[in-house]
């Protein structure tokens, strides 16, 4: 007998508002209620918009990028009942297949405004920036970043199970806490506390709502109980991931889907945004929690992964030395920032301005370590980069023998209207 086709528990409009779309949600809650019922042991297609909603566009300014509103943010497809799941259950998910969606055949990049989300390099790159790519099968390329190419692991940005009531108790009083003890030291946002405002709890209505958008997490950050947005690049296809139930039926969400994304995603829209269409396979282990000491989600990657040998990424280091040259104490956080700032440099002498680069790091397939942590005071990471993913050779003997005199046109990336200027900032 032939098979039956896979059930859809989830599809999505591409031409609404995420916030209007009762199968999706954008708070993390145990109320947000269930969309459709997931047998243990079956495989399942659900549809997943892009994190804003439908908010960008595909065309040639940033516009939407500068204007992108970060409270409806992101629309999660679910949540979705795992039949007999039970608190101290686990869930084994498996990643089957992750594809775009047909009828968009095409992802963004963006870099957010500094007033409006801002990013890993903000202090350099405050405006906002944006590039297009188009997806050839298994391969984007992009007009805004010309001369590159390379291959999607595509994976889910956020995957995750609902908070219990305890749980959700326990996250908003860590990180309201953490705002009132640091935040009048920095300039940007340190946590994210819950927002009434255009909290979209699915198909809640009345005082089930208002309880969703007065006490729900924001799904801005990952979280140790239930995962979230981890943006990890290696959990695409074939990958398992092991989660921990804390409310009957799971309540498991799953969204953000990238077509690729270098490690730590430092633009913070910084992967190839897409909607696109998820093909997963839902086991349950009981009592899962206990047997398995899953206090975090724990993953096994799947086979299928990008091959750039590595003798072919050309690696920079980083140190927990700032760019003033002030010291600090075993912080990887800095030591990566400065990773990231030594491609950049690197890759200006090729004619490509200091957006795109931002850009091509945020998205294309970096890999980024701590490579010592025990050293004090200075920790140590490496960024390496595919040198693959170039039409050109940008080897150090390459950039030693033309010392400058490549002849390609590099374009630019998309800038706010009245602003498609080209940028380089010096560190």
């Amino acid at each position: 007998m032939p098979a039956e086709p896979i059930r859809y528990v989830t599809t999505v409009d591409l031409d609404k508002p995420g916030d209007v779309q009762p199968q999706v949600h954008n708070r993390w809650h145990p109320d947000v209620p269930f969309t459709e019922t997931i047998k243990p042991g079956e495989t399942v297609k659900l549809e997943c918009l892009d994190w804003t909603g439908n908010q960008i566009k595909n065309n040639d300014f940033a516009d939407d990028i500068l204007n992108v509103d970060l409270s409806r943010i992101h629309y999660l497809s679910g949540p979705y009942n795992i039949e007999g799941a039970e608190p101290g259950d686990a869930i084994l998910v498996e990643i089957k297949d992750v594809q775009p969606l047909e009828r968009q055949p095409w992802g963004y990049c963006g870099v957010f405004h500094k007033s409006n989300g801002g990013g890993f390099l903000d202090k350099f790159y405050p405006e906002a920036a944006k590039a297009i790519f188009d997806f050839e099968g298994i391969h984007a390329t992009s007009r805004h970043l010309p001369h590159t190419k390379f291959t999607g692991l595509i994976h889910p940005g956020i995957i995750g199970t609902a908070p219990s009531e305890q749980v959700l108790k326990e996250w908003n009083s860590r990180e309201t806490g953490l705002i009132t003890e640091i935040q009048h030291l920095h300039d940007t946002p340190v946590a994210q506390a819950p927002l009434v405002k255009n909290a979209h709890g699915g198909k809640a209505t009345g005082e089930v709502l208002k309880r969703i958008a007065k006490e729900g997490a924001r799904t801005i950050p990952g979280r140790p109980e239930n995962g979230g947005n981890c943006d990890i690049k290696n959990l695409s296809r074939g990958s398992k991931c092991y989660l921990p139930v804390y409310v009957a039926g799971a309540k498991l969400s799953i969204g953000d889907l990238h077509f690729s994304q270098g490690d730590g995603e430092i633009s913070f829209c910084g992967a190839i945004e897409m909607a696109g269409v998820i093909t997963i396979n839902v086991k349950l282990i009981k009592q899962g929690v206990e047997k398995l000491s899953l206090k975090s989600p724990m993953f096994i990657p799947g086979d299928v992964q990008n091959h750039y040998g590595s003798s072919r990424y050309l690696t920079f280091e980083g140190f927990s030395v700032d760019e003033d040259g002030k010291q600090g104490f075993l912080c990887a956080t800095t030591a990566y920032r400065q990773s990231c700032i030594r491609a950049i440099e690197y890759l200006r002498g090729f004619g490509y301005n200091d957006y795109q680069i931002y850009l091509l790091l945020s998205s294309a397939p970096i890999e980024g370590h701590i490579a010592g942590i025990v050293d004090v005071p200075n920790a140590c990471t490496t960024l390496g980069l595919p040198m693959d993913i170039f039409d050109f050779d940008i080897s150090p003997e390459s950039k030693l023998e033309k010392s400058g005199d490549l002849d390609l046109d590099m374009g630019n990336c998309a800038f706010v209207k009245g602003a498609n200027h080209r940028v380089t900032y010096e560190f």
